[in-house]
């Protein structure tokens, strides 16, 4: 809906914005859906305040910070782009699935990331305790799960210590996605609710089995929520799992220092995750003031010649004795040598398969130092933290976050709505259409303060050949 005139409310005037859609079941199905009091009303324990529930007319600015000369928000792509906004998250005063008929699913999808087992917990538990849902199921496997995999049922005794637990104990997988076996099987098991934990090739999918169960005109509603450690996904303000990594990633860059400081010309050289985006690595490289130097995917370097990464690392070896260079695994790709088959690889969910960034990297720097620095000492000791890092339980900072983004995702779905994504937008909980997350990315923009305060914090080079 667009609201190209000012709005005025509270007393505030709001600029000229578009909210964006948010579906629901009744957008397709025949007949009018039956509106059911919400059972949190019921709860003896608790009565809602007033203001618990949440209206149509709330919503959430994507933009928040405004150049008053322009009128125009500062961290806009450009400067005449239309704002967006989005239905704010949390319980409605009336539902639209009766609580004792709900059959609910709940996969996770892709890779490893701290947070997965604190969001299937509290899904079990909001759905049983705040809606009275008795027929939850976790689908094993991720997507190839719904229709080769016996579902296990779940309830919060059983997912009761899940939170304190790294990984999934759903398992998960990459690729088998198989539309018409996977919207057969929601069909067949009779589940009108499926909660999918993935990034954005899992986000990809909740967008095709969206539109196929609305060509089907099933009363079904699905939602996604978002999980990448990497926090490539766009819109939202980060992604679970993603200060637990960066948490984390501090105890491979201090050993890094300690093995550089420990050793005459001594390299601590960290390979952390990003394949895309280099956030992990940035906001490691800010939170532990060690690094020398922070080479993400954003950011070409090079290698050779004035301003280069060896020319850097002389002078700052001469200075210091030691360096510590933190590398995001997508970094360097496009220098790393491959084979004509390595060109063609990809992983089951359809992207290129990287090269170790690291090792390559490591290679380079002795082949570096044996040719202009013949018979002098010098040490790189490379470590990667990967799977250490994406495996560990969530910290208390991303348990709190599993579980709002669990609840907002419950809240939307049982009041009908489908094909969202639940996620803070400026520190405000939203719903945003999964088509558009799908395709959301989130990069480092090497233009804004948080770069700069990356290059001020190591004085490395900025990679530009004069």
């Amino acid at each position: 809906m667009d609201y190209s005139a000012p709005v005025t409310a509270g007393g505030f005037t709001l600029p000229p914005f578009t909210l964006q859609p948010l579906p629901h079941i009744s957008d397709y199905l025949d007949g009018e859906l039956t509106a059911l009091p919400n059972p949190i009303d019921t709860i003896p324990f608790y009565h809602p305040s007033s203001g618990f529930y949440i209206s149509d007319s709330d919503i959430i600015l994507g933009h928040i910070a405004f150049d008053l000369s322009t009128t125009s928000p500062t961290s806009s792509p450009t400067a005449t782009a239309r704002l967006l906004a989005y239905h704010r998250a949390g319980p409605r005063r009336t539902v639209r699935f009766d609580p004792t008929a709900v059959r609910a699913a709940i996969v996770t999808c892709g890779g490893l990331c701290p947070g997965m087992n604190t969001v299937i917990r509290e899904l079990v538990v909001g759905l049983w305790e705040l809606y009275g849902v008795r027929d939850i199921f976790g689908v094993t496997s991720g997507y190839r799960g719904f229709y080769s995999d016996e579902p296990i049922r779940l309830d919060p005794k059983m997912v009761h210590n899940w939170h304190k637990r790294g990984g999934t104990v759903l398992a998960t997988s990459r690729g088998g996605f198989d539309l018409e076996k996977i919207v057969d099987a929601i069909e067949q098991r009779g589940y009108n609710q499926v909660y999918a934990i993935g990034g954005d090739g899992t986000m990809r999918g909740i967008v095709k089995i969206f539109k196929e169960i609305e060509r089907r005109k099933l009363n079904v509603s699905i939602t996604g929520i978002p999980k990448t450690v990497d926090n490539d996904i766009g819109i939202i303000d980060r992604s679970f799992g993603f200060q637990t990594a960066v948490e984390m990633a501090q105890q491979a860059i201090n050993a890094a220092h300690v093995e550089a400081e420990s050793a005459v010309n001594g390299i601590g050289l960290v390979k952390l995750m990003g394949r895309s985006t280099g956030h992990i690595a940035l906001h490691a490289t800010l939170s532990s003031r060690d690094v020398d130097c922070c080479l993400i995917p954003e950011n070409d370097f090079y290698l050779e010649g004035k301003g280069g990464l060896f020319e850097f690392l002389d002078q700052r070896l001469k200075q210091n004795g030691n360096a510590v260079i933190v590398v995001a695994e997508g970094a360097g790709q496009s220098m790393i040598p491959r084979t004509e088959a390595q060109k063609q690889e990809r992983d089951e969910s359809g992207n290129p398969v990287f090269l170790d960034v690291g090792a390559w990297l490591k290679s380079e720097l002795k082949k570096w130092w044996e040719r202009d620095h013949a018979g002098e000492l010098f040490t790189v000791k490379y470590i990667d933290p990967t799977y250490m890092i994406r495996a560990v339980p969530a910290n208390a900072t991303d348990n709190l976050y599993c579980t709002l983004l669990a609840h907002s995702a419950i809240h939307g779905v049982m009041a009908g709505h489908t094909g969202f994504v639940s996620g803070p937008i400026n520190g405000n909980y939203g719903y945003i259409p999964v088509e558009e997350v799908a395709v959301a990315k989130n990069k480092v923009d090497t233009k804004d303060h948080k770069w700069a305060w990356v290059r001020s914090v190591t004085n490395q080079p900025d990679f530009q050949r004069t």
